[in-house]
């Protein structure tokens, strides 16, 4: 039988069954991610860096520790997809584990900037880890339960994530526990989770290679007696692989030709990877948003709003799911409206001094993105094959990393960040989802007048569409207009507040020459 598992990145030729059955595997890898991604420490990881418990400025943890992780992950991302089903899974996973105990061990003992840096790349591997525990499962159940076990495994990471925040929130508020403490709690947790990822059942065969060695592996037994016959047959090995490595890459190539041929997909990955870029360059760096508003305010509510707005982002997910719309119809005009609130609300963190309004707007930003995200990983999965699916997902998280390694470096190169310029990098992501708003919604509007207005008549469709795009760019640009003003008038007073201070301080000198 041909199998397709939903999260694999490479195709699937057959199911593979274990003797443990699918509850037993399923139920020690929600274990193993919720236990993973409980990790209170998390949303307070930038206050403990540039406090007084590591000492690190802020200069320092965004220029030289914070990029670490997003550089490696790109580095790592495309090894780690190539071996995950060679490996499988379950070493990958056992990795994984293993790299999370070894950063937040770095993270607590550690001191200095190395320290941190040596933390975060080990941080990028496990990262760069997760598409082995999305897709270990499907080597083990049947295809008949791969929705069932999918909501699952990540609703655990989801519940995970969401009680180590409000875990966070709660041990600081109310038990007024150090940060230490925190760090402790995330150590014993992740090291939990390794301790259970040896207990996974190994998987037969790699499903992927679906046994390209073993018929080379019963000839070879076949004459055993001289060394020549035996050196004959590991070179006979060494080639057929190589060919099958070949065929492999060939074989990638084709599907996404395949994959990216239909333009609606092409739009759904785009938002996909555009989206994630977008995601984690915000919550990796919004800590020092909040450090910057509030240096001093130890009772912070990062927690908090970290476990609501991860909460809420699951109910609209789910709600999103139940939705009777006509998705490929509505779907890209859809994430054009609510990709503009979300540029909204990030701008409005740029510009507000009140860490509540902060608070409120990150809260939309995570919940409407997660939704988006659901929206877009539900409509690839309908469009195509599903093991095509698995290499759309990782070609999206692969472009998506390299999006935000670029933007990365556009941020902390343009910048001198002292603390007047930390909310100055919001305003650049703004800016990111504006234009990303304006391409969606120019695509909806076309999208839905193409496939709502007839092809005949007295009517004019195409003129239609043409005038109202016109209107929807004017429009739009107008606003990109304002913001680009407001950008400039920002580097100005930037450019000139350090132009006086730099000749205060020549005049300083002068005087006491």
């Amino acid at each position: 039988n041909n199998g397709k598992a939903g999260d694999l990145v490479f195709t699937v030729s057959h199911y593979v069954p274990c003797r443990a059955g699918w509850v037993g595997p399923t139920v020690l890898l929600c274990i193993y991610g919720f236990c993973s991604m409980m990790r209170p420490i998390e949303p307070f990881l930038t206050e403990f860096l540039t406090g007084t418990y590591k000492n690190l400025t802020t200069e320092q943890v965004t220029r030289q520790v914070y990029p670490v992780w997003t550089y490696s992950s790109l580095v790592l991302l495309i090894p780690v997809l190539l071996v995950t089903d060679f490996l499988r899974y379950k070493p990958v996973i056992i990795l994984q584990g293993l790299t999370y105990v070894t950063a937040f061990l770095l993270v607590l003992f550690g001191s200095g900037v190395h320290s941190a840096q040596l933390a975060f790349f080990c941080y990028s591997i496990a990262t760069a880890a997760d598409v082995a525990y999305f897709s270990y499962i499907y080597s083990i159940v049947p295809p008949s339960y791969y929705q069932r076990v999918t909501s699952y495994v990540r609703g655990a990471i989801l519940l995970g994530y969401a009680v180590g925040a409000l875990l966070a929130q709660l041990l600081l508020s109310l038990g007024r526990v150090s940060l230490y403490c925190l760090g402790f709690i995330t150590l014993i947790s992740v090291s939990v989770a390794l301790i259970t990822s040896f207990f996974l059942p190994m998987p037969k065969t790699s499903l992927f290679l679906k046994g390209t060695y073993s018929a080379q592996q019963e000839n070879s037994d076949e004459d055993t007696h001289s060394s020549e016959s035996q050196d004959f047959f590991i070179w006979v090995k060494s080639v057929t692989a190589a060919k099958h490595v070949g065929t492999m890459f060939r074989g990638l190539i084709l599907d996404c030709k395949k994959c990216y041929s239909s333009v609606a997909v092409l739009f759904f990955c785009i938002w996909a990877a555009t989206g994630r870029c977008g995601f984690y360059q915000v919550t990796g760096y919004v800590q020092l948003l909040w450090v910057y508003m509030q240096p001093n305010n130890f009772t912070a509510y990062n927690g908090g709003v970290d476990a609501i707005s991860t909460l809420t982002g699951a109910a609209a997910s789910v709600a999103v799911g139940h939705m009777s719309l006509e998705w490929s119809v509505w779907g890209e005009l859809v994430l054009g409206g609510f990709t503009f609130l979300i540029a909204g609300a990030i701008f409005l963190m740029d510009l507000t001094d009140n860490i509540w309004i902060n608070y409120t707007c990150f809260s939309l930003f995570k919940t409407i993105y997660l939704q988006l995200a659901t929206i877009c990983t539900f409509q690839i999965a309908k469009m195509l094959n599903r093991r095509r699916y698995a290499l759309v997902f990782g070609i999206n998280s692969f472009v998506g990393t390299v999006l935000q390694s670029v933007l990365t470096a556009i941020v902390i190169n343009t910048q001198s960040l002292h603390n007047p310029l930390i909310s100055f990098q919001f305003l650049i992501y703004a800016s990111y989802f504006a234009a990303i708003s304006l391409l969606f919604t120019v695509r909806g509007v076309y999208t839905v007048l193409h496939m709502k207005c007839p092809a005949g008549g007295n009517h004019t469709p195409k003129d239609m569409r043409i005038f109202i795009i016109t209107v929807i760019i004017y429009y739009s640009s107008n606003r990109i207009k304002s913001i680009c003003r407001h950008c400039t008038f920002m580097y100005i007073n930037i450019f000139n507040q350090s132009k006086s201070g730099y000749l205060s301080v020549c005049r300083q000198q002068d005087s006491t020459n």
